[in-house]
């Protein structure tokens, strides 16, 4: 039964009863750090950024399209500078060209990056898509799975070697407590591209699911390294991410999950708070903590059994590697 990790889940409930242990005072002075944020020009990347450039950080949109991409930095500059009028110097921030739809750039995303000579010390895997109509794509991929998972994959896999270098450094894989709407079994490898074998809010379950099952097998790999890859949930945020739900779900359903963002939903502002904390609390570095779900805000959770499973989170790792060495080799 969806969400039953939850509904019996105490650490997640005595998360709302606690204040926010961490808020965007707490982040450290980022001045000499590379970070790349994915899907970076509006909703909980554009706010990340903004964080991360206000305390210092080199940051990187790493987004699809150039001028929305180029609008945004020059609103976050803005932004900065009005809210950090003793600042020194310009807000250092790049756009990275990244289209999550096909595995091919990501990976010359990567090499673009590595091109020029920066460490990589953060890398916010926060680009994505929710209960979109069904579709395929670039390379004939389920298309929340391909963008959710496999684009995220492939870029981070085209990192990490930098990543590594660059340590102490972070890996934040945003997932969502949408992960505990998956298909059956977590991850039907067999009927993936079936559209009859799922909906569009399973095939987002089985996205958010997967990258909690790849943090995890990742963290695992890092487990001798200063490399901290953790997983948050963001919280229920006011951005543009279920433009498609009256597409997909119907205009009743789409109105009702409108009316209450209206009503509970958090900002971006405040809904990228989780995400902060694991990309640049100190305290996850203190205590070690890595291969983590969090709920808001800093808050650690047990995801649903599925994201547990550590036989179907290295099953995934091994089919993903297997897709993008098929994808992105070279004809």
């Amino acid at each position: 039964m969806p969400y039953t990790n939850i509904v019996f889940n105490a650490a997640y409930w005595k998360s709302f009863t606690q204040r926010p242990k961490f808020t965007q005072d707490d982040i450290p002075d980022l001045t000499g750090k590379v970070a790349i944020v994915t899907g970076a020009n509006s909703g909980l990347g554009y706010a990340t950024t903004v964080a991360l450039a206000s305390h210092g950080a080199h940051v990187f949109l790493a987004c699809r399209s150039e001028s929305k991409a180029l609008e945004a930095i020059e609103k976050a500059k803005a932004e900065i500078k009005e809210k950090n009028p003793l600042l020194k110097g310009e807000p250092n921030l790049d756009f990275l060209a990244l289209d999550l739809n096909d595995m091919k750039k990501c990976h010359h995303a990567g090499k673009q990056f590595l091109e020029r000579g920066l460490p990589l010390h953060i890398l916010v895997n926060n680009g994505g898509i929710m209960t979109s109509p069904y579709g395929l794509s670039a390379d004939g991929v389920e298309q929340q799975f391909a963008v959710n998972h496999m684009g995220h994959f492939v870029f981070t896999m085209a990192l990490l070697d930098r990543i590594k270098e660059s340590q102490p450094s972070r890996i934040v894989m945003l997932s969502s407590i949408g992960h505990e709407m998956t298909v059956k079994g977590g991850v039907d490898f067999d009927t993936l591209n079936d559209k009859n074998a799922s909906n569009p809010t399973s095939r987002y379950g089985r996205s958010k699911l997967s990258n909690l099952l790849c943090g995890k097998a990742l963290a695992r790999r890092l487990a001798n390294e200063q490399v901290y890859v953790n997983m948050p949930h963001p919280g229920f945020v006011q951005t543009d991410l279920a433009r498609n739900n009256k597409d997909s779900l119907g205009a009743v359903a789409a109105g009702v999950y409108d009316l209450a963002g209206k009503m509970c939903a958090a900002s971006p502002e405040v809904g990228c708070l989780n995400q902060l904390y694991c990309a640049t609390s100190p305290e996850i570095e203190e205590k070690d903590l890595r291969g983590l779900y969090f709920v808001p805000v800093g808050n650690e959770c047990r995801p649903s059994h599925y994201a547990l499973d550590e036989e179907l989170q290295e099953k995934l790792w091994l089919f993903s590697e297997k897709l993008m060495q098929e994808k992105i080799r070279e004809p």
